[in-house]
């Protein structure tokens, strides 16, 4: 049994729909993703416009152009959605899937992995960087350092939506979900996860990209970011629960969060260790 703590935080009262025009509605999970995607496609046309950011190229020959940043974003919404969206029945639901295949195009009901997006935009950055002629690495640490932002966003969207909530808690700070119906303070997982893997790595991005000029070493910008995030998504996962479906894959604290971050984490880490003696790129 769980005190109720002094200190628990009620859940505010918003709405997850934002708008409802007859029959169509606008919820801040979809904003979430929308403003994300527009301000990394503002702040990746930022990055690649400074030079100062690019030590070993001349201004003329930057590896990226903010022309392949406009064009990639259609990519990138692509690689998102497909990607988030098989990736979660792959990896979370796949019987249920089976069992009814047009479930899989219900993108209202929620359903989307973090680890299926990530492989979807790698795989449209692989395929969009070579039909360009520069180094997938350079546009990988394009997208490490401009996506924090969206996922913070999409994380309080989560948050709103009263989903992906943590395990009863006492801390002081933990919040009552109403969708829970038994009124007991729960870790808000969601915002942890927006703070660690949006606003702070975000924030370390920044400070590779424009205090220590990592750009320089195609990928290590993209590595930290995938290191980070698989660091931080493990932590919280011990305090999240998992999806009901799964369950916890062993031990009673084994999730599958966790078993799909070791490989992020494993090719963060070899990414940032290669990068030192990866060429830049240089187009011209």
């Amino acid at each position: 049994m769980f005190a109720h703590p002094m200190a628990a935080i009620a859940f505010p009262d918003i709405d997850p729909v934002l708008i409802s025009l007859g029959p169509l509605s606008v919820h801040w999970y979809g904003i979430g993703y929308v403003a994300g995607i527009l301000f990394g496609w503002w702040y990746a046309k930022r990055l690649v416009s400074d030079p100062r950011l690019w030590p070993s190229s001349a201004p003329d020959r930057l590896p990226i152009q903010p022309v392949d940043i406009d064009d990639f974003v259609v990519w990138a919404v692509l690689g998102i959605i497909l990607g988030g969206r098989l990736g979660y029945v792959l990896f979370y639901d796949l019987a249920v899937y089976l069992d009814d295949p047009m479930r899989i195009f219900a993108l209202q009901q929620g359903g989307m992995s973090f680890h299926g997006g990530l492989t979807g935009i790698v795989i449209a950055m692989i395929v969009f960087a070579r039909r360009r002629g520069f180094s997938v690495f350079s546009l990988f640490d394009m997208i490490a350092a401009s996506c924090g932002i969206g996922i913070f966003l999409v994380r309080v969207a989560n948050f709103i939506n009263q989903e992906l909530y943590g395990k009863p808690t006492e801390f002081a700070l933990g919040v009552i979900f109403p969708v829970t119906g038994d009124g007991v303070p729960r870790h808000p997982s969601q915002l942890y996860e927006g703070l660690l893997e949006g606003l702070v790595l975000f924030g370390l991005m920044r400070l590779l990209t424009h205090r220590f000029l990592k750009l320089a070493d195609p990928g290590f910008v993209g590595g930290a970011y995938l290191f980070g995030y698989a660091i931080a998504r493990i932590a919280v996962e011990f305090v999240r629960l998992p999806d009901p479906q799964i369950g916890y894959l062993a031990g009673g604290w084994l999730t599958m969060g966790m078993v799909l971050s070791v490989p992020v984490l494993l090719a963060g880490l070899w990414a940032m260790v290669s990068a030192p003696g990866r060429r830049p790129a240089t187009r011209g």
